[in-house]
Protein backbone atom coordinates (compact mmCIF):
# COMPACT_ATOMS: atom_id res chain seq x y z
CA UNK A 1 0.00 0.00 0.00
CA UNK A 2 1.06 3.29 -0.74
CA UNK A 3 1.94 5.28 2.32
CA UNK A 4 1.53 9.86 1.55
CA UNK A 5 2.86 12.00 4.46
CA UNK A 6 1.95 15.22 4.56
CA UNK A 7 3.80 18.20 6.19
CA UNK A 8 3.60 21.57 6.44
CA UNK A 9 0.32 22.88 7.65
CA UNK A 10 -0.28 25.28 11.06
CA UNK A 11 -1.50 28.61 11.92
CA UNK A 12 -1.23 31.45 9.51
CA UNK A 13 -2.63 35.14 9.51
CA UNK A 14 -4.47 36.30 6.46
CA UNK A 15 -2.84 37.22 3.56
CA UNK A 16 0.20 35.01 4.69
CA UNK A 17 1.49 31.72 2.62
CA UNK A 18 2.32 28.15 3.51
CA UNK A 19 3.45 25.25 1.67
CA UNK A 20 2.72 22.16 2.23
CA UNK A 21 4.64 18.91 1.32
CA UNK A 22 3.27 15.16 0.23
CA UNK A 23 5.82 12.49 0.74
CA UNK A 24 5.01 9.32 -1.07
CA UNK A 25 6.88 5.99 -0.38
CA UNK A 26 6.81 5.15 -3.95
CA UNK A 27 8.28 6.93 -7.19
CA UNK A 28 5.71 9.65 -8.97
CA UNK A 29 6.02 7.76 -11.97
CA UNK A 30 3.46 4.64 -10.35
CA UNK A 31 0.85 7.05 -10.12
CA UNK A 32 -1.68 8.15 -12.83
CA UNK A 33 -2.78 11.91 -10.84
CA UNK A 34 -1.68 13.19 -7.32
CA UNK A 35 -3.97 16.04 -5.59
CA UNK A 36 -4.51 18.02 -2.86
CA UNK A 37 -8.39 18.01 -0.85
CA UNK A 38 -9.63 19.91 2.04
CA UNK A 39 -12.24 18.98 4.30
CA UNK A 40 -13.68 22.08 7.14
CA UNK A 41 -15.57 21.57 9.85
CA UNK A 42 -18.95 20.42 9.14
CA UNK A 43 -18.44 20.64 4.94
CA UNK A 44 -17.75 17.70 2.65
CA UNK A 45 -14.07 17.30 1.45
CA UNK A 46 -13.27 19.32 -1.99
CA UNK A 47 -10.68 19.19 -4.60
CA UNK A 48 -8.64 21.75 -4.12
CA UNK A 49 -5.66 21.24 -6.68
CA UNK A 50 -4.89 18.04 -9.36
CA UNK A 51 -1.70 17.19 -11.20
CA UNK A 52 -1.66 14.83 -14.00
CA UNK A 53 1.78 13.34 -13.14
CA UNK A 54 2.51 12.29 -16.85
CA UNK A 55 1.99 15.82 -18.35
CA UNK A 56 2.40 18.43 -15.28
CA UNK A 57 -1.29 19.17 -16.51
CA UNK A 58 -2.52 20.83 -13.04
CA UNK A 59 -6.41 21.78 -12.49
CA UNK A 60 -7.28 23.97 -9.31
CA UNK A 61 -10.70 24.67 -7.81
CA UNK A 62 -11.92 27.99 -8.65
CA UNK A 63 -11.79 29.03 -4.81
CA UNK A 64 -7.80 29.33 -5.02
CA UNK A 65 -7.40 29.77 -8.73
CA UNK A 66 -4.48 32.54 -8.93
CA UNK A 67 -3.19 31.84 -5.06
CA UNK A 68 -2.45 27.76 -4.56
CA UNK A 69 -0.09 26.10 -7.39
CA UNK A 70 0.85 22.33 -7.25
CA UNK A 71 4.06 21.42 -8.41
CA UNK A 72 6.14 17.86 -7.83
CA UNK A 73 9.56 16.84 -6.99
CA UNK A 74 10.18 13.65 -9.00
CA UNK A 75 13.09 13.21 -7.45
CA UNK A 76 11.70 13.66 -3.95
CA UNK A 77 8.98 11.44 -4.77
CA UNK A 78 7.14 15.24 -3.06
CA UNK A 79 4.25 17.18 -4.26
CA UNK A 80 3.66 20.17 -2.96
CA UNK A 81 0.85 22.88 -2.38
CA UNK A 82 2.06 26.60 -2.33
CA UNK A 83 -1.01 28.41 -0.75
CA UNK A 84 -0.45 32.26 -0.77
CA UNK A 85 -2.91 35.06 0.27
CA UNK A 86 -4.42 32.68 2.27
CA UNK A 87 -7.77 33.49 3.81
CA UNK A 88 -9.57 32.45 6.54
CA UNK A 89 -12.69 30.66 4.67
CA UNK A 90 -9.02 28.29 3.74
CA UNK A 91 -9.21 27.02 7.43
CA UNK A 92 -9.43 23.09 7.10
CA UNK A 93 -7.55 19.48 7.40
CA UNK A 94 -5.48 19.13 4.35
CA UNK A 95 -5.34 15.50 2.76
CA UNK A 96 -2.88 14.89 -0.03
CA UNK A 97 -4.17 11.84 -2.18
CA UNK A 98 -2.68 9.93 -4.98
CA UNK A 99 -4.76 7.55 -7.99
CA UNK A 100 -3.23 4.94 -9.89
CA UNK A 101 -5.19 2.47 -12.22
CA UNK A 102 -3.69 -1.51 -12.24
CA UNK A 103 -6.63 -2.90 -13.97
CA UNK A 104 -8.98 -1.07 -11.54
CA UNK A 105 -9.17 1.88 -9.37
CA UNK A 106 -6.27 2.70 -6.87
CA UNK A 107 -7.03 5.50 -4.34
CA UNK A 108 -4.68 6.48 -1.72
CA UNK A 109 -4.93 9.22 1.28
CA UNK A 110 -2.68 10.68 3.69
CA UNK A 111 -3.50 11.46 7.51
CA UNK A 112 -4.23 15.03 6.54
CA UNK A 113 -2.77 18.04 8.03
CA UNK A 114 -4.28 21.02 9.71
CA UNK A 115 -4.12 24.75 7.66
CA UNK A 116 -6.02 27.42 10.05
CA UNK A 117 -5.87 31.37 8.83
CA UNK A 118 -6.61 33.41 11.43
CA UNK A 119 -5.47 36.88 13.21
Amino acid sequence: QVQLVESGGGLVQPGGSLRLSCAASESLFRFSTMGWYRQAPGKQRESVATITLSTGSTNYADSVKGRFTISRDNAKNTVYLQMNSLKPEDTAVYYCNSFRWLGREYYDWGQGTQVTVSS
